[in-house]
């Protein structure tokens, strides 16, 4: 029952083709916040991914569906399944309003807050690599995830600093220029670190679930 490594490695193979989706979804995303140029570009490759992320989860589901002994609890293997694949969701969705509102360039910390969801899912794919040996790799899993949880905490810190910023220049601006001008950059741009700022927080939210399956099985 609790090694995995001497029973089918489907699901966890699926587990990681999910997170590997959802590790490229970052990257897109920080690429978008470094370049808006390239949004349109982009937005075609995530698109491409959440279908991707959505055929895998349904993979999942019909092997889950037909088998009778599953390496770990059923609940388990559907929650991640499906945790993994609206990450891709979320990021789909923060690219689609980057677009959809005209963004232009980020502000000054956004990149630090994409810097982290990129470093957050690059841990995910690290974990789900190793969670088929779970007793073996215990270690080495819950490092992964206790990485996720710390960038989680920087990304609070970052995003709390950067919402402040905005209020601050959307008031100053203003003075000068008006108020309907500032405050639609300010709601532009807060929403869009709020889409950010939850993406890290599902990072964190995945991260903990394969903690739990960790407790259950080492």
């Amino acid at each position: 029952m609790f090694n995995f490594s001497r029973k089918d490695t489907e699901f966890f193979d699926l587990f990681l083709e999910d997170a590997k989706f959802f590790q490229l979804g970052a990257v897109l995303l920080d690429d978008v916040i470094k370049d808006p140029n390239k949004a349109l570009e982009r937005i075609e490759e995530i698109l491409g991914l959440e279908n991707a992320a959505d055929d895998v989860n349904e993979k999942i589901i019909n092997k889950l569906n037909l088998s009778f002994i599953t390496p770990i609890d059923r609940e388990d293997i559907y929650s991640i399944a499906g945790e993994l694949a609206k990450g891709v969701d979320m990021l789909q969705g923060a690219l689609q309003r980057i677009i959809m509102y005209h963004a232009g360039h980020a502000t000054q910390k956004t990149p630090n807050l994409t810097k982290l969801l990129v470093e957050s899912t690059n841990e995910l794919v690290k974990a789900f690599k190793l969670l088929s040996d779970v007793k073996k790799n215990q270690r080495e899993i819950l490092d992964a995830v206790h990485k996720v949880s710390d960038y989680e905490s920087k990304g609070d810190l970052i995003y709390r600093e950067e919402i402040g910023i905005l209020f601050y220049d959307a008031a100053e601006a203003a003075k000068e220029h008006g108020a309907s001008r500032a405050v639609i950059h300010l709601i532009k741009w807060k929403d869009i670190l709020e889409d950010v700022e939850e993406a890290l927080d599902h990072c964190k939210k995945v991260a903990d679930m394969i903690r739990g399956v960790v407790m259950k099985y080492a």
